[in-house]
């Protein structure tokens, strides 16, 4: 009797999993993954460039120091004056990239002086700017040189402080910095002959009118020198950029004929009694255009043979 009730249950027992309750919905199957987009490949590193162009320039890095053309010619500078530190941030940005160090010597004076890095930057910076030699460069060299053959020693790319009068009457003097092409004085120990006199050499007219709307500059000029002259350059059809009459009076002219410097108005000559001090530091600190001596004294050496 037991083992037929067994049986009747197992018998009665549906087969299968039971069909869902019809009040709850079947979910939807789920759909397919969308495919990935189509993207193009990421830039080769370094970029691909054509055979004999140019690398390509990229941003520089985060905090990274950038030298420029002021950097380069304060290393010129420095390399060729005595060293001494002008304590701005041009200065701070050069020590920091390892271009400068510091000298201190026994008595505690500071001093600069170029690193072997700051020695390759400024042979980079030279084959640069002898393979781009402007016209402005040249004709300031032309005139250095003119200069140096009249027997007068000549600076080139000289800072210098000069004093001009207040701006309305009464006031204070005024400084202002002025960058003279070349500056140069006579070869002679009395200063009161050392007649300065300051070149300003232009060789493109939208130069030479924005300086002449500029009254401090030329005013700068005359302050320092007792004569004053601008150098004008020839356009492509070899006319001076200027005529005489639109430089100030007070100044002289000096166009380029064939290849030759020709006065086309003298300039006012001022006695200057004696230059200021800051003048005379500044000299003292550049180094003058090598003039025609060393020539001379070739010549002698070679006769010595």
């Amino acid at each position: 009797m037991p083992s037929f009730a067994l049986h009747s249950v197992v018998a009665g027992t549906p087969i299968g999993p039971p069909p869902p309750a019809p009040d709850i919905p079947v979910p939807p199957p789920a759909a397919p993954p969308a495919p990935a987009p189509v993207v193009d490949p990421p830039a080769a590193d370094p970029p691909q460039v054509d055979p004999g162009a140019p690398p390509p320039v990229s941003d520089p890095a985060p905090g990274a120091l950038a030298i420029g053309r002021l950097h380069a010619r304060r290393l010129r500078e420095i390399h060729r004056s005595a060293g001494w530190p002008c304590c701005d941030a041009i200065e701070v940005d050069l020590l920091a990239a390892g271009l400068l160090e510091r000298l201190r010597s026994a008595h505690g004076h500071e001093t600069l002086r170029l690193t072997d890095a700051g020695i390759a930057m400024l042979a980079r910076t030279l084959v640069v700017n002898r393979s781009a030699l402007s016209r402005h460069e040249a004709l300031v060299e032309q005139v250095a040189r003119e200069m140096t053959r009249a027997g007068r020693l000549a600076w080139r790319g000289l800072s210098l402080r000069a004093r001009l009068p207040g701006a309305n009457e009464g006031d204070k003097p005024r400084w202002h910095i002025a960058r003279p092409d070349v500056f140069s004085i006579r070869n002679t120990s009395v200063e009161a002959y050392a007649q300065p006199i300051v070149h300003e050499v232009k060789v493109n007219r939208a130069d030479l009118l924005s300086d002449l709307r500029k009254p401090d500059k030329y005013a700068a000029y005359l302050d320092l020198g007792g004569e004053c002259w601008y150098v004008l350059g020839c356009d492509a059809r070899g006319r001076p950029i200027g005529e005489p009459d639109e430089i100030p009076a007070q100044c002289g002219v000096l166009v380029v004929q064939e290849g030759r410097l020709a006065v086309a108005r003298s300039a006012v000559h001022r006695a200057l009694p004696r230059m200021p001090f800051a003048v005379w530091m500044a000299l003292a600190k550049a180094q003058p255009v090598t003039g025609f001596d060393d020539d001379l004294q070739e010549m002698l050496a070679g006769s010595e043979d």
